[in-house]
């Protein structure tokens, strides 16, 4: 089975992870090892396998190494299974499948993994288009941006804003947010923090959407809203011990599609990439593509026919 793994040398711990894929796959005729040099690259190299006929591409590197090559397969007719080598510091997705950060276990994977269904989630903004395959999150950049530290942004993930808003709530409630769930009308709602996910974790294993399935052809929508800083500082601690889901300023809903709109614009990134402040629509492709998981994966989804 022809085999090409797109590795990102400079993400996280990639570069002394990377030798070591090398090593283990130098006997490996039908394992081609395809190094990125700019961004985009990962993309190309994607998309180019598909032309070729490869059968499995890997990508190798963290969270935004998986999110541009899961950027080619998702535009192209035949998909080759996407297997993923998690070399970065964050390796959310990896972790939602069980995929070990081990370079020698997760390349076992490969050979004795099962092809597992992975849903993607299809955003538009601006009039583009974008692939999401693990977690989209929007808040509020402007004020609460201004008072978040680096400690702050590295602990809360993109929920940083909940931290942040707590300095600077009073200010915030200008700010009007609607939500249209499925193809329903839009409804307005307080929102501090937006998440739409497809997986469980973020920036680290910060567990966005604890009850998340990437094979169920749904959309978790995770709603943070405005509180007072004592409710606030309630969901922050909850978000930590990964049970903020039961907070009373926390809502989650399982949907197909949701379009958000806000005035001012709410900031969304996908996979930790920043695309903008613009109105914007997600809706679930079910199934869209095949990942290699462990046996025993800790997702429960069900073995692609």
């Amino acid at each position: 089975m022809k085999t090409w793994i797109i590795a990102n040398p400079s993400s996280g711990t990639a570069a002394a992870k990377l030798d070591r894929v090398r090593e283990l796959t130098a006997n490996r005729p039908d394992i081609e090892v395809k190094v990125t040099t700019e961004p985009g690259h990962a993309r190309a190299l994607a998309m180019e396998a598909a032309a070729q006929g490869v059968d499995r591409v890997v990508a190798a590197g963290g969270d935004g190494t998986i999110h541009e090559v899961v950027q080619g397969l998702a535009v192209v007719q035949d998909r080759p299974m996407l297997g993923i080598l998690p070399l970065g510091t964050g390796n959310d997705l990896a972790r939602t499948l069980g995929i070990s950060a081990d370079p020698a276990e997760a390349l076992a994977v490969l050979d004795h993994g099962v092809p597992r269904p992975l849903d993607l989630m299809k955003v538009e903004m601006g009039g583009k288009t974008y692939y999401g395959v693990n977690v989209s999150a929007g808040g509020f950049s402007g004020q609460v941006n201004e008072v978040l530290t680096g400690d702050m942004k590295s602990t809360w993930g993109p929920l940083a804003y909940v931290r942040g808003a707590m300095t600077v709530l009073p200010d915030l409630t200008a700010y009007r947010t609607s939500l249209a769930w499925d193809d329903g009308e839009f409804e307005q709602i307080d929102a501090l923090n937006v998440v739409v996910a497809n997986g469980r974790t973020c920036a680290g294993g910060v567990r966005v959407a604890p009850e998340a399935d990437p094979a169920d052809g749904l959309l978790d929508v995770v709603v943070v809203r405005y509180g007072s800083l004592l409710d606030l500082a309630g969901v922050a601690t909850r978000l930590l011990a990964g049970d903020y889901l039961g907070s009373d300023d926390v809502s989650l809903r399982r949907v197909r599609k949701v379009r958000i709109t806000s005035e001012p614009g709410m900031w969304f990134n996908i996979d930790g990439e920043l695309i903008g402040n613009e109105p914007i629509s997600f809706e679930a492709m079910p199934g869209a593509l095949t990942v290699i998981a462990p046996p025993a994966s800790t997702t429960d989804v069900p073995a692609a026919a």
